[in-house]
């Protein structure tokens, strides 16, 4: 071949290159880029060894069923997949329904300021977001509402990336985030005017006791809304592909067990809240939250293969290619999930923590 036919040949595979990579890119065009995947607060050699810790965890049940141990079990899973969410995702690490005539984006916000709505919070109120990942509600909330929202998670490098994402949005002086367990909050009893959490108590091992902990630091007369993952009316147990779908989800979620939704309103009321309302936000007239997923397969394979190049010559830690891979199985258990109409994550219950009783004289 003459230089002359090299040279377009090889200006069209980099123009190909481009296309595919960058313009098809991913979700979150302002988020991560694939060069920039990491292991989150892991080094870049101990990824894969990583990994494999947190399959081991799988292999011993037990470990996973007590407060002591879900707290490595979910940072080594965060560390692992924050990156790749946030590159392929977005920074809301949460479903929502589809809308018709709206983005993914938009819907995923209105998801959002419905939480807020729901709980009545007033402008330079304190409200706290359970399980807040890389911030991606909290903003928008607090840019909804204009009340002060403080998050809290496990993971200290989503800590890191939601201060940095709070101070480019230009709401760092409405959004706090702390690193800690939501199973012993760093708060003081009766400090919050409202709470929500989107999508993250499922990894309480047990629901009592985050509710516990949401219920004793909020002011009494307060409202806490939850959307919650669960296993539906159409779930059954002795259904072998029902059993392998919720397994799926809850080995690629880090879920130490999905809940039945009937056991939601009878933990909250165990605690001492208020049932205001409860709802399956999944349900019809409601459009599929996984059409999401069903459209990304293109775009997976397009990131698998990026994700591939960059660990094989070093950029993309070793092992990254392991988790995207458990990742885009997980949503094919999701969306079988969705499909099947057992699975749903966002059962939303609203509580309330009731007023303190008068002193009696």
């Amino acid at each position: 071949m003459d230089p002359f036919g090299l040279f377009c040949t090889g200006a069209l595979l980099a123009c190909g290159l481009y296309w595919f990579v960058c313009l098809l890119g991913p979700a979150e065009q302002k988020g991560k880029r694939a060069v920039d995947l990491s292991g989150g607060s892991i080094s870049a050699e101990k990824v894969q060894d990583n990994y494999k810790q947190y399959w081991s965890f799988f292999r011993q049940p037990k470990e996973i069923e007590t407060a002591e141990k879900v707290p490595d079990f979910v940072d080594t899973f965060y560390n692992l997949v924050t990156d790749i969410y946030e590159w392929g995702w977005g920074q809301s690490f949460h479903f929502s329904p589809s809308i018709r005539g709206k983005s993914h984006r938009d819907a995923t916000r209105l998801h959002e300021e419905m939480a807020v709505d729901l709980i009545e919070v007033k402008p330079g109120d304190r409200v706290l977001d359970v399980g807040c990942g890389v911030g991606g509600p909290m903003r928008a909330i607090a840019a909804h509402s204009r009340a002060n929202v403080v998050g809290i998670t496990i993971n200290e490098y989503q800590v890191n990336r939601a201060r940095l994402h709070n101070k480019k949005a230009g709401l760092d002086s409405l959004c706090e985030v702390v690193c800690g367990n939501f199973l012993e909050m760093p708060f003081k009893d009766n400090t919050f005017d409202g709470a929500y959490s989107i999508e993250a108590t499922c990894h309480a091992p047990k629901l009592e006791e985050v509710y516990a902990e949401v219920f004793r630091v909020l002011k009494p007369g307060s409202l806490y809304v939850s959307y919650e993952w669960v296993t539906t009316d159409k779930y059954r147990g002795d259904n072998p592909e029902h059993v392998e779908v919720i397994q799926g989800i809850e080995r690629g979620d880090a879920l130490p067990g999905l809940r039945n939704y009937k056991d939601i309103a009878e933990v909250a009321k165990k605690v001492g809240f208020e049932v205001v309302k409860e709802k399956d936000l999944a349900k019809p007239p409601a459009l599929p939250w996984w059409t999401r997923l069903k459209m990304g397969r293109i775009a997976y394979w397009r990131n698998h293969i990026l994700v591939t190049v960059l660990a094989a010559i070093g950029i993309a830690p070793k092992g990254t290619v392991d988790v995207h891979e458990m990742l885009f199985k997980t949503a094919d258990y999701l969306t079988r999930g969705g499909d099947s109409g057992i699975f749903s994550p966002m059962h939303m219950i609203l509580l309330r923590k009731p007023q303190v009783p008068p002193t009696q004289s």
